[in-house]
């Protein structure tokens, strides 16, 4: 078993066989957890995007400076609590039209904790999902309109109330 303890902005962790213990200590950052997560959600097949609002645009802003990765980029979409042994992982998913959204949920599930136990030894013991939109093909609205359109001046009255 890990032994594990909370310092600062990150979890500490002493792992390996008896011999290796009293060598040194680990200390693996939030959004290190946060980053393997993001990157884990990503590469399943289905997720459109990560993030939304803000979270989206900076990251589209920081992926195209010199110097800066994705993998950070992945990570302030994703929010996590990590505790000493185990963490908890919030993400909101855009997904591709016709993907059955509840085996994609069960998908980035899968995927994530198999990416954070493995690279971290935390328990990942709980993973909240919302899906917050769907990419439809050749809809290319990247440019975060979404929402705007029907509302506001000149439109007429709404449908619905």
């Amino acid at each position: 078993m890990a032994d594990t303890q909370t310092l600062n902005a990150g979890t500490t962790t002493d792992r390996g066989s008896e011999g290796s213990r009293g060598r040194g200590r680990t200390t693996i950052a939030d959004n290190v957890v946060a980053a393997i997560a993001g990157i884990a959600i990503r590469e399943t097949e289905g997720v459109h995007s990560t993030g939304r609002g803000a979270s989206k645009a900076l990251g589209a802003v920081t992926g195209r400076m010199p110097g800066s990765a994705s993998s950070s980029a992945a990570g302030r979409a994703v929010k996590v609590e990590v505790g000493e042994k185990q963490a908890a992982i919030d993400v909101d998913v855009k997904v591709e039209y016709g993907t059955p959204i509840h085996e994609l949920a069960d998908r980035i599930r899968d995927n994530v904790t198999e990416a954070v136990e493995t690279m971290t030894g935390l328990e990942v013991v709980e993973i909240n999902i919302v899906v917050f939109d769907v990419h439809i093909p050749g809809d290319d609205d990247d440019d975060d309109s979404d929402g705007q359109s029907g509302s506001g001046s000149g439109g007429g009255s709404p449908r619905v109330r």
